[in-house]
């Protein structure tokens, strides 16, 4: 089978590399392809792939390529985590808005809306070519914000894209872990949209574990979740918040943290990994070992302002173990080997709506578990999410879809109701100056909406 990776030279890449190595199941990718428009950084994470594919006979082929209609001829899955304007458009959509004292993030707030606005025009055009040269190829969607992303290739693709994310299983197996469970013998009931969502229950041998979990102020304290919402604030919820709810939950928290780190998260990427490319560069024959040590620096400073920590710090960085590290790579290779299999999966994916929850339209991308089979992803009936719960839902995707309409039409009046409506931009009077600080300073949006 052939896999197609769009933004392959990007620093991630390697992670779903190591996972294809690790299968052994019958079919497996026996192929890859690396689309990505910088030659420099294909070249370096070829490197990185070769070694560590370095004794391997049955290793994944690898080509390396600029052109990407000869990436997607002939796949049979696409994997999307291109981004578009590089690391330094992230660096704007972060500075626009902060500098206006609203939240700079890259998926949450107006920083997503501005990052949807410069991609979804390029991956529409993205989807055509699919549907020319692999039509039958399932499309697998990582490119942030991953639901709208989602959304709108659907409107090209269908069902055969499927969003992924990591966290909401991360945060499942975390749960299960602490509480000395099989994370493998799991459900869990999680109900949202891509970094927005709510774990709901934890069931193991037919017994909800949730309540026994939340009942454990020092279980709760050892996870993740509970060093950013504190374990007061997730007893009294009686669910557990995805992380990226911490910037509702906590929004004038975040904006003093992130407005007092010396970079943000953007800045200190682009910092990073600048020096990782160039080093590798330099020194390809030590591109993987270079790598594993810029991954686990990036690993130890994941939402440094949540934690109470700084993009300069120097943290003791947990050595990066390949064999044991899984997360977004292990979901895109799940979801692949249950489709390639027909091996009935349940996982949380960015699925399209259906009847599943009733206060969203049909056509709604939403993230919840669902059986993969080789037909693609279906979502499983679940139950209703509470009223703050599908309120928060059906703002954020009214603005999803605003911010969807403004990147397939042009309309800047679309666009300024994105911004205002977001529940995390408090006046029209700042919604307006994000519109035009966005345009002034991202090349990519002011085309989009046609200035």
């Amino acid at each position: 089978m052939k896999l197609a990776i769009l933004g392959g030279g990007g620093f991630r890449v390697p992670l779903v590399y190591k996972a294809l190595l690790q299968d052994t199941g019958s079919p497996r990718v026996d192929e890859v392809a690396l689309y990505d428009q910088s030659p420099e950084r294909l070249s370096v994470i070829t490197a990185v792939l070769s070694q560590l594919a370095a004794g391997r006979d049955d290793a994944p082929r690898v080509e390396a390529t600029l052109d990407l209609d000869k990436a997607l001829e002939g796949a049979d899955f696409i994997f999307s985590a291109i981004r578009v304007g590089g690391l330094e458009g992230r660096t704007r959509d972060e500075r626009v808005a902060l500098d206006l004292g609203v939240l700079g993030q890259e998926t949450t707030g107006p920083g997503g809306i501005a990052y949807g606005l410069r991609t979804i025009p390029v991956m529409l055009d993205i989807a055509r070519r699919v549907k020319a040269l692999a039509p039958k190829a399932f499309f697998i969607n990582f490119t942030n914000p991953a639901g709208m992303i989602t959304e709108a290739l659907q409107q090209v693709l269908g069902n055969r894209v499927i969003g992924i994310c990591d966290t909401p299983g991360g945060l499942g197996r975390r749960i299960a872990g602490s509480l000395g469970l099989d994370p493998g013998r799991i459900q869990v009931d999680y109900v949202g949209l891509n970094h927005l969502g709510w774990l709901r229950r934890l069931i193991s041998d037919g017994e909800d574990h949730l309540p026994r979990f939340l009942a454990d102020e020092q279980a709760i304290a050892s996870l993740e979740e509970g060093s950013i919402f504190g374990p007061s604030w997730i007893q009294a919820m009686g669910v557990v918040p995805n992380e990226y709810l911490y910037y509702y939950y906590f929004n004038r928290d975040a904006v003093r943290s992130i407005v007092d780190q010396p970079t943000t998260r953007g800045e200190f990427l682009v910092a990073q990994q600048g020096d990782f490319y160039a080093a590798a560069g330099k020194d390809p024959d030590r591109a993987f070992e270079l790598w594993q040590r810029t991954i686990a620096e990036r690993k130890a400073l994941y939402m440094a302002e949540a934690k109470g920590k700084r993009h300069d710090d120097s943290p003791e960085a947990e050595p990066f173990d390949l064999e044991s590290e899984g997360g977004y790579e292990l979901v895109a290779l799940a979801v692949m080997a249950a489709i390639a299999r027909d091996e009935k999966s349940t996982i949380i994916l960015n699925v399209r709506n259906g009847g599943t929850l009733a206060g969203l339209d049909a056509d709604a991308v939403i993230e919840v578990p669902s059986l993969v089979d080789a037909n693609g992803a279906h979502p499983l009936a679940t139950s209703a999410p509470d009223l703050h719960q599908l309120g928060l839902m059906q703002q954020v995707k009214a603005v999803d879809r605003l911010a969807i309409e403004a990147a397939t039409t042009g309309s800047e009046e679309a666009a300024l109701k994105a911004f205002a409506l977001h529940p995390l931009v408090d006046s029209v009077t700042v919604a307006r100056s994000l519109l035009r600080g966005y345009v002034d300073a991202i090349p990519e949006v002011a085309r989009a909406l046609h200035r």
